[in-house]
């Protein structure tokens, strides 16, 4: 939508919001766009466009029927409809303003770059304290995701180019039954129309913007479980319960898994199927042995005994050279109209609300530059009543870096959510929710208002989505990211360190500490600064004494908190070899198609196409245990090519890992 048109909007809605109503002729004579107009039904259809607009925009836009003329059509936003706006208590406001921030507005579309300019339209100020201790968080940002929740949300089918396991790129022809976020990623689950079958599609493989179809025809299931759909890619008929033998504070997804203490050497399990264990067996083979069953133990043993033979001696780098390089997916989203539109409304009912603002102060909230800022003020500028002259256009300052809205009263009305923008507000409250703490009852209870709001969000969808649906849409895999009582404890005790002076005793934490890249455990004391989130993990960025500067440290490996004043070490070195920091360079990977997985969870910079659905991954400088253990995770579906000492490093790990499974 052109400047133009959005001039044109704001014209229509300050012209109908500043009378009780206006009836059609009149509209149609006081609006230029509509007056001059080709002809009237050009001015018909200009006029219906921009109803639409509006009513997606959030505003009740209503049309009466004089009772003694039918011939003569009123319209007016509808004041009751003022209920269907969220009422929030102001923790609430916070933490919802927290979540739409878990959204990178240029890379998810609409839906996210709408989300902040409505909240802000609310009128409400956060609660500072409570913003600075909300988590910060991260949720998978991709633009794809607006088409595909209009469809759940609308009932519709939609097309898009996807590249599955196997490498290939095919167009696809589906009708989402529910968008969902599970252990920090997107997924698409419904009806596969050629396939005449439901698939599951992880959005990030997703390389073309989906281009909307015609109505769903398949029935929606109910429930659509999207943990039980993944879950069930994994499960077997082969299915026990393993016993391990760990090190002490290592291996802590199984320990949380089976509800071992944290220095317990041996622990068992709880039933799972046999790929499942194997996986996670194998992401923490440097820390532990499998002791039974004695089938499973056995193929673990062999498993490792072949990735240690893949790694030994040179790789083949000329099959690397011989690949096809994979262009990247070029996906570009532009800003709407009604994006546009929201985002002036809110500038404008934000600063009525507080009198004048500071542009800097507006530039911060809604995440814009000052430059944009202004050019949006211009437009407000030359806009307003239409029906009672150029004297009564909306009067707009930003002289001396202070900015004043007058004469816009109708753009105080706070905008009401779609289903779609409540989706994605749902998303952002549950990457926040892991490490919420003490706000996490203010989480739930902003939760459960999104979810009443959103029945009566999008009347006219075929098919709105349940609010178990939209739970589903939100939920982030409880296994992944939250650990029981230790998790709680920790929680509680950094969420008291944050709300502490810096200066004050209080304020620091002594922990013991388990890294992914060494043996052992480290003690440190630290003074907390914030919480940040990032999909399924929950950090802790923090002022740590014994480096003396600031450290990022993952939530759910601090193990154990100590008493003040216990004293500080650092981890062992360990006789292993050294994973610590980052490779040097770029590392090349040759992944067979069940352990593509590992190129999108590091970023891959660039991906080639090899023979027989092989696939070639070059990262750059990732994190060295990290990689090690998933190479080990993917049970021989990625080998590293090059370089030749982490090629080594690999046969080290798998080896002795492979003799502790073979002893007697």
């Amino acid at each position: 939508m052109a400047t133009k048109s959005v001039e044109r909007m704001l014209n229509v809605i300050m012209t109908i919001g500043s009378r009780r109503r206006i009836d059609r002729a009149k509209l149609f004579a006081v609006i230029p766009d509509y007056a001059h107009a080709t002809s009237e039904q050009a001015a018909e259809r200009m006029f219906e466009r921009d109803k639409a607009a509006i009513l997606e925009l959030g505003l009740p836009l209503v049309t009466d029927r004089d009772v003694l003329d039918e011939n003569t059509v009123y319209y007016r936003i509808d004041a009751a409809e003022a209920g269907a706006v969220l009422d929030l208590t102001t923790a609430e406001y916070t933490v919802l303003l927290a979540a739409s921030r878990a959204w990178d507005d240029a890379a998810a579309g609409g839906a996210a770059r709408r989300v902040r300019s409505k909240l802000l339209s609310l009128g409400h100020d956060a609660d500072p304290d409570l913003l600075r201790r909300t988590p910060r968080g991260a949720v998978e940002s991709l633009p794809v995701l607006s088409p595909l929740l209009e469809a759940v949300t609308s009932a519709r089918s939609v097309r898009f180019t996807y590249r599955g396991t196997h490498g290939a790129a095919a167009e696809r022809f589906v009708e989402p039954w529910v968008v969902g976020v599970h252990d920090g990623h997107w997924y698409v689950h419904g009806w596969d129309r050629d396939r005449a079958a439901p698939r599951l599609f992880r959005a990030s493989r997703i390389e073309s913007f989906p281009t909307e179809g015609p109505p769903a025809t398949a029935s929606r299931p109910e429930q659509t479980d999207l943990a039980t759909v993944l879950a069930a890619m994994h499960d077997s008929d082969d299915r026990d319960r393993a016993v391990v033998r760990a090190a002490p504070f290592k291996a802590l997804a199984l320990r949380d898994r089976s509800g071992a203490a944290m220095d317990a050497e041996r622990f068992t399990l709880p039933v799972l199927p046999r790929p499942a264990a194997r996986r996670l067996a194998l992401a923490n083979i440097r820390w532990l042995e499998l002791l039974e069953p004695s089938p499973w133990r056995t193929e673990l043993a062999e498993v490792l005994t072949a990735i240690a033979a893949a790694h030994s001696g040179a790789a083949d780098t000329g099959a690397v050279a011989a690949a096809t390089v994979r262009p990247e997916p070029r996906i570009r989203t532009t800003p709407t109209g009604n994006d546009t539109l929201s985002r002036l409304i809110s500038e404008a009912s934000y600063v009525m609300s507080r009198g004048e603002v500071d542009l800097a102060e507006l530039s911060a909230a809604l995440g814009v530059s000052e430059k944009q800022l202004i050019t949006d003020l211009q437009v407000l500028f030359v806009c307003g009543d239409m029906g009672t002259g150029w004297e009564d256009l909306i009067e707009a300052e930003w002289e001396h870096g202070t900015v004043r809205v007058r004469n816009a009263e109708p753009l105080r009305r706070a905008l009401r959510l779609s289903a779609v923008e409540i989706t994605a507000l749902l998303a952002g409250l549950a990457a926040l929710e892991p490490s919420a703490g003490e706000a996490e009852s203010i989480v739930a209870s902003a939760r459960r208002k999104l979810l009443a709001g959103a029945t009566s969000t999008d009347a006219s969808a075929a098919q709105p989505p349940t609010r178990t649906e939209l739970a589903e849409a939100a939920a982030v895999d409880e296994m992944a990211s939250r650990t029981a009582d230790r998790a709680e404890t920790v929680l509680s005790a950094v969420h008291r360190a944050l709300q502490t002076e810096a200066d004050d005793e209080n304020a620091h934490l002594t922990i013991r500490y388990s890294s992914t890249d060494r043996a052992g455990t480290s003690v440190r004391r630290i003074r907390p600064v914030r919480i940040e989130t990032d999909g399924a993990r929950s950090y802790l960025l923090a002022h740590c004494e014994l480096a003396e500067a600031e450290r990022r440290f993952r939530l759910d490996r601090i193990v154990e908190l100590l008493p003040t004043g216990t004293e500080q070490e650092r981890a062992e070195a360990g006789d292993g070899p050294r994973l610590e920091g980052r490779e040097a360079g770029d590392v090349w990977l040759r992944l067979d198609p069940p352990g593509r997985w590992v190129a999108e969870s590091f970023a891959a910079a660039e991906l080639r196409d090899g023979q027989d659905g092989v696939t070639f991954a070059r990262l750059d400088r990732p994190v060295r245990a990290a990689l090690v253990d998933a190479v080990l995770e993917s049970s021989g579906a990625v080998e590293v090519v090059s370089p030749r000492e982490l090629r080594d490093t690999i046969v080290t790990v798998a080896q002795v890992a492979g003799v502790r499974h073979t002893q007697a």
